[in-house]
């Protein structure tokens, strides 16, 4: 999938990937830190993000998960990255939401473009009835998108996720196919 927007970009994780990520998680390592688990020094080595983009190609391979990248159509650097994963099949069609965007690119909309345009791919290309996502109370900027995406408060899971190596609460939240609700 490949899609273009104004000033940017979607398209799927490809394997030669690796430089760009690694650079992404680099530049953004203390603006995401509060959102995401800890990660040592060790994590952001480059031979690092190639294993993990193996990982995330394999995972794709086998349909277990789908990784979206989110481009600046200018200079081609890495913005944004949405994460399908988890993907169940069977009586379930559902998958667990996660994204993270650069902090030089927000308060632009550019997330919300970019999972109106991924929600509907998994929707409509993958079949899938339901995508979740969950974000900590404190983030509000998580909060207000996916309410904005049409994403429904379902439930508030105590000690839900280890971030920045503290187990954190989190609200849980689902969208459902449109088209199957």
């Amino acid at each position: 999938m490949q899609y273009s927007g104004e000033g940017f970009s979607i398209r799927v994780l490809a394997f030669d990937d690796c430089e760009l990520i690694n650079r992404y998680e680099k530049a953004n390592r203390k603006h995401l830190q509060p959102w995401e688990p800890f990660r040592d020094d060790d994590y952001f080595i480059l031979e690092n993000a190639r294993s993990r983009v193996q990982q995330q190609w394999e995972s794709m391979q086998s349909g277990s998960a789908v990784f979206f990248l989110v481009i600046d159509s200018d200079g081609g650097e890495l913005l944004g990255r949405c994460s399908y994963t988890n993907i169940v099949r069977g009586v379930f069609q559902a998958c667990n939401l996660g994204f993270s965007l650069a902090e030089t690119a927000q308060g632009r909309g550019l997330m919300q473009r970019a999972l109106e345009v991924s929600n509907r791919y998994c929707f409509e290309q993958m079949g899938l009835h339901r995508i979740m996502a969950s974000h900590m109370p404190a983030n509000v900027r998580s909060e207000r998108l996916l309410q904005s995406l049409g994403f429904e408060k379902e439930g508030y899971a105590r000690a839900y996720l280890k971030i920045a190596g503290v187990w954190e609460d989190h609200v849980l939240r689902a969208l459902i196919n449109p088209n199957e609700a």
